[in-house]
């Protein structure tokens, strides 16, 4: 049974492509069920009320069991009420329903941390709703992404290296890639976009025969990079395009996880070399928003000796051809 609470402190009495357009958001004819006359494509949403809009969608994956409370047969909600959160994070439904609508947008840090509970949160998730908390009025505008030119130190880097490897910015396109990496996935060329590759391009998913187990991990990592710079137009634009495209990342993005790093394996099906298993370091450029991410197996394994024996044959026909 609930119980009426009191209000917590600092809660207040009661009473790319595609072109640039606001962050999507599947359309909702009722609590927790998704209008099928809306069709398959995602509507806008107000981009100020990041908050509401997190609460929501992680109400939905709470089961009622989880918490401790009776799953009943007459549950027309996926996951959790909202009477049940408010319950129990200690506060009034009236308030809890104002922060999911966004009438009321700043919760103290007691009253986050109360629901952040109540909805199980992880560490990085519960970090993400404190930021999304935050009085944004007090925040600069989005200033654009840093400088993307990569250092001709890195391109000359690249040139030379024995392993797969390229250069992504932080919306996942490719700036730069060395020739190895290119002969492992054709997919990999500068210009293109990873998350549109591997999301609505079947020739560049049928390299990764474990994609679909590490697809929820790549896009908690797009949410956690981007954190609340959702007024960056690339941004909106890259999101918009990967929900009008990839109903898995339409499902997989309306969730709202946030995680930070992510698997460091890949597996990689190519039709000539075979099955490689390879090891994934992602480096950080310092004052930049690039990162080298570098392929390498692990020493004496097949993998490590097919990938030698490919970057082997590249230079002795670079050389030939010299």
């Amino acid at each position: 049974m609930l119980w009426t609470a009191t209000p917590a402190a600092g809660e207040p009495p009661s009473c790319a492509r595609a072109a640039p357009g606001p962050s999507p958001r599947l359309s909702q004819s009722s609590e927790g069920q998704h209008d099928p006359a809306a069709g398959a494509y995602p509507r806008s949403v107000d981009q100020d009320n990041l908050l509401g809009e997190f609460l929501h969608a992680r109400r939905e994956l709470v089961h009622p069991e989880e918490v401790g409370l009776p799953v009943g047969q007459r549950r027309r909600v996926a996951g959790l009420r909202r009477e049940e959160v408010a319950s129990l994070a200690g506060i009034s439904t009236e308030y809890y329903v104002r922060l999911e609508q966004g009438r009321d947008r700043h919760p103290s840090e007691q009253v986050v941390d109360a629901i952040a509970d109540a909805l199980r949160l992880d560490v990085e998730s519960k970090r993400h709703a404190f930021e999304l908390a935050r009085d944004r009025s007090r925040q600069r505008k989005f200033a654009g992404a840093r400088a993307e030119k990569v250092p001709a130190g890195v391109q000359m880097l690249l040139s030379t290296m024995n392993v797969p490897a390229f250069v992504l910015n932080r919306y996942r396109d490719v700036l730069a890639v060395n020739d190895l990496a290119t002969a492992m996935e054709p997919s990999l060329v500068v210009g293109s976009n990873r998350l549109v590759s591997l999301f609505t391009d079947p020739a560049a998913r049928a390299y990764h025969p474990d994609l679909d187990a590490n697809t929820a991990s790549v896009v908690a990592q797009l949410r956690a990079d981007i954190g609340t710079d959702d007024r960056d137009p690339r941004y909106q634009a890259l999101v918009g395009e990967l929900s009008l495209r990839s109903e898995q990342f339409r499902r997989l993005w309306a969730r709202h996880d946030v995680r930070i790093g992510g698997s460091d394996s890949a597996i990689v099906e190519h039709p000539e070399w075979g099955e490689i298993r390879l090891r994934r370091e992602k480096l950080a450029m310092v004052g930049t928003d690039l990162v080298l991410v570098i392929y390498h197996a692990d020493p004496g394994s097949r993998s490590a000796d097919v990938i030698a024996r490919q970057w082997l044959a590249m230079r002795t026909g670079a050389g030939e051809d010299g």
